[in-house]
């Protein structure tokens, strides 16, 4: 399996960086984590074919996580897409997507469709199967609007992948993470304590509790940014591929 980073940005596009897009690819897995506002065009530029995807995870309803969709299921569209497709992600999912969809493209919610749209609500610590990937939802904190908000432990071609979303530190980062083949975590800043958000600082302070073998830090402000040289764990770039 390959995990590509379509984008690894924050909502400001610090460093010139896309909006938050994971692909994870395998012999039986073919799936999105996140679909920021530019996942459209980083897919494309990444030769990524969006119509073989067969899965879309969403952690929360903020644009640089989800307004992607519209754009996505437009191409599906145009393209004549007609294998199907499930979105998943947290409660209130299937309103949230008729919503965002209307404001950008008006009607495209109800088009009838060449392919099969599924969505699907998925409850916190409840593991859900989609054909070979096993995925468990976990509940973070990134405040009040825009959620609620979940991090994502998936399991697939005897692998383990852990997301944490965007989120300050809480507890149930360490089930999300633990003994992870690859953790991938947000480090918004380097120490300094932003509500809703996590610092290395923070994570560090709770690794040897979750134990990943691999981890590879995300969702970087200016501040993570600037030490890019110097930081003492893997951060990801916009294109960078990692083997599983």
């Amino acid at each position: 399996m390959q995990l590509r980073f379509v984008g690894c940005g924050d909502a400001f596009g610090s460093g010139g960086r896309a909006n938050t897009c994971f692909h994870l690819g395998g012999a039986h897995t073919n799936l999105l984590i996140d679909c920021g506002a530019s996942s459209l065009p980083g897919l494309k530029r990444l030769g990524i074919a969006c119509n073989d995807v067969a899965l879309i995870l969403i952690t929360h309803f903020h644009g640089d996580h989800f307004a992607g969709l519209p754009f996505l299921l437009l191409d599906a569209q145009f393209s004549k897409r007609t294998q199907p497709l499930v979105i998943a992600g947290p409660d209130g999912i299937a309103a949230r997507l008729g919503q965002v969809m209307e404001t950008l493209f008006e009607h495209s919610s109800t088009t009838p469709r060449k392919f099969e749209l599924s969505v699907v609500a998925l409850q916190p610590e409840r593991t859900t199967r989609f054909g070979d990937v096993s995925v468990t939802p976990y509940p973070v904190v990134h405040g009040n609007s825009g959620g609620p908000f979940l991090g994502y432990r998936i399991a697939a071609e005897g692998r383990v992948i852990g997301y944490t979303a965007d989120t300050e530190w809480t507890e149930s980062l360490i089930p999300l993470g633990r003994d992870a083949d690859l953790l991938i975590a947000e480090a918004y800043t380097y120490d300094k304590a932003v509500k809703n958000h996590l610092s290395l600082a923070a994570l560090e302070a709770r690794l040897d509790d979750i134990r990943p073998k691999r981890l590879v830090l995300t969702h970087m402000g200016e501040d993570m940014l600037a030490r890019l040289g110097t930081l003492p764990h893997a951060a990801a770039h916009d294109g960078m591929t990692i083997d599983l």
